[in-house]
């Protein structure tokens, strides 16, 4: 199962829409996982529409319609593995004994927030976060992440750089 991560997509604010890389990646995958801060009701749809699976939570910046379509915290079974979706984990400093204390029968969390890729694991438990796609605050590079699932193992983690977007007019 192809698996893609997204978190902190901030459209419109950030960019008018993802980049056409992030979409042909939504195209290829078997479910996309976005972890928050989508801030527009028009990405979710285009999202819900486009995706062949979408699992999302809420983020900080996500107005009272995402709010109301979405949950803060999303649980699902992918590939043996069972996965959570939050946008907010807290500092860095304690971040994967917080989460495996929090989130005690999870394999995976997937988080965004702070646009800083993320790939870690604590006791059992597995730290995403893909960064941004769109804001890549003081990291090099916008950022996504994919990879395979399945027998309970993860496989093939890629974590994408996107190029320089220009700038908007």
């Amino acid at each position: 199962m192809r698996l893609l991560l997204l978190a902190d997509t901030h459209v419109p604010a950030r960019a008018r829409d993802l980049p056409a890389q992030v979409w042909r990646a939504v195209d290829a995958a078997d479910v996309v996982i976005h972890a928050g801060d989508w801030m527009s009701p028009a990405l979710l749809d285009a999202l819900e529409a486009r995706a062949d699976r979408l699992v999302g939570v809420w983020g900080n910046n996500d107005g009272p319609e995402l709010r109301r379509r979405l949950p803060e915290v999303a649980r699902v079974e992918l590939g043996g593995l069972v996965w959570g979706v939050v946008h907010e984990t807290g500092a860095k400093a304690g971040r994967e004994e917080r989460m495996r204390a929090a989130h005690p029968d999870l394999d995976v969390l997937v988080f965004g927030h702070s646009h800083i890729p993320w790939d870690t694991e604590h006791e059992g438990l597995r730290l995403l976060n893909p960064g941004s796609p769109t804001d890549r605050r003081r990291q090099p590079h916008c950022t996504y992440l994919t990879c395979t699932v399945g027998g309970g193992a993860i496989t093939d983690l890629v974590l994408h750089e996107l190029p320089p977007r220009t700038r908007r007019r």
